[in-house]
């Protein structure tokens, strides 16, 4: 993990590129993915389960008695735990219900707006080395909070056809139990599409590798809606010299541990102690079963040291984190200084891990730069907001020729007539 010492500031856009991994002929190959799950439907879905996942599934649906049987895999520890995390969470996104006012824009014109659940919505788990049960509660707690008449769960099955039991407990815990044995971008083809099988929804939420990723951005132009831009997982550090260095490569390498595609970034005004954080990591990583993956990541990785905190923050709102870790001295009071970051933790004992599951705040998040202009999933991301008006005689004898000179200058006559008939039709009526 290389250090940086001060550079000017025209240097800093270069430093926040993230890295790149290219795979060959990446979009070529996701088109024709999802073209052949579109064509194909199930038979698609088999073949390419088969390819990609080295394993050949019967049926694609997930039993009934599957995941009553994932239930007694469980341990109870675990279970308390996902009951804490869905609590919280619950807890947080059910505060951001807000029934919006009506208003009176003008004596007689009453405007207001309304949430409504987007109706079918599609969930994507990862598997694979880490399959994050925990997505499950950060996407299924808000739909269901939000009214989703439909919820469709995809995530890859294991070499033996199996479902992580902690990803089916966790849906079932939640009543979401449309469940389906299939990952990868062919799970974003039969989500957008639709096959005999596995249902079409609206919207498909869910992080994942580059090529659900891309799978994601090419069904968008299709006009299936997805949740938001995600690629590697990523954490910005702004450390001073308060800052515990063990606490501090602790947040870093819980990032770095994602996958070797992850990016961490410690910046600081102190050069000692990012030298003490350069220790901890290495005593750390000695210990990590995923500490292959948490060192190709490293690589890719750097520290910053600058001159000041207020630098520091200047460069993190550039950076625009998926993750920001304020580890520095009275850190709520910089808190207004944020611009750009997916999510933000406060102080030394913020750490990042209780985001990702259990203090409340949602972790699908926007990277790779996005959070300069993308929110996070939260229970918005679920509804959409309908406009309503309702204008009376009055309103529209007030508002009326405004509409109508508007009209006309926009050459748009049809326009100002279905304003002009009623106003005409108001007069006659006196």
């Amino acid at each position: 993990m290389k250090t940086i010492i001060n550079p000017p500031y025209t240097d800093w856009a270069e430093y926040c590129e993230r890295p790149s991994f290219p795979a060959e002929d990446l979009e070529e190959k996701v088109a024709a993915v999802l073209e052949e799950v579109r064509l194909e439907g199930d038979k698609a879905l088999k073949k390419l389960t088969l390819a990609f996942d080295k394993v050949e599934v019967e049926n694609i649906k997930v039993s009934a008695m599957e995941i009553e049987k994932a239930g007694s895999e469980v341990s109870d520890d675990l279970k308390e735990a996902i009951a804490v995390a869905a609590g919280n969470i619950r807890i947080f996104h059910s505060a951001q219900q807000v029934k919006e006012p009506s208003v009176e824009t003008m004596t007689g014109i009453k405007c207001w707006r309304k949430s409504v659940a987007i109706e079918k919505v599609g969930l994507y788990i990862p598997g694979g080395s880490a399959p994050l049960f925990s997505t499950v509660l950060m996407l299924g707690i808000p739909a269901m909070i939000a009214g989703c008449g439909k919820i469709v769960l995809c995530t890859p099955p294991d070499k033996n056809g199996n479902i992580n039991p902690a990803v089916l407990y966790t849906a079932s815990f939640l009543g979401i139990n449309e469940i389906y044995k299939v990952g990868g971008a062919q799970a974003v083809a039969a989500l957008a599409f639709g096959t005999k099988t596995v249902p079409k929804v609206d919207k498909i939420f869910g992080p994942g590798n580059q090529y659900v990723t891309k799978a994601k951005e090419l069904v968008q132009k299709n006009g299936i809606a997805i949740d938001l831009p995600a690629g590697p997982s990523e954490v910005l550090v702004i450390a001073d010299s308060t800052a515990d260095a063990d606490f501090v490569a602790s947040d870093l390498l819980s990032q770095a541990e994602h996958g070797p595609d992850s990016q961490v970034v410690l910046v600081s005004d102190s050069v000692e102690l990012v030298e003490k954080v350069k220790i901890a990591l290495n005593e750390q990583l000695s210990v990590l079963p995923r500490a292959s993956v948490a060192e190709k990541a490293l690589e890719n990785s750097f520290s910053v040291v600058l001159n000041s905190i207020t630098e520091c923050i200047d460069f993190s709102n550039l950076y625009a984190p998926e993750h920001l870790i304020l580890a520095i001295e009275k850190a709520e009071e910089f808190a207004d200084q944020i611009q750009n970051a997916g999510s933000v933790f406060l102080g030394n004992y913020s750490c990042e891990s209780a985001g990702d599951y259990a203090s409340g705040t949602n972790h699908t998040l926007p990277t790779n730069g996005y959070a300069r202009n993308y929110s996070g999933v939260s229970l918005d991301s679920f509804v959409k907001k309908i406009t309503f008006q309702n204008i009376s005689k009055s309103g529209l004898q007030k508002i009326g020729r405004s509409i109508e000179v508007m009209a006309e200058a926009e050459q748009l006559l049809a326009h100002k007539n279905a304003v002009s008939i009623r106003l005409k039709k108001i007069q006659d009526e006196k």
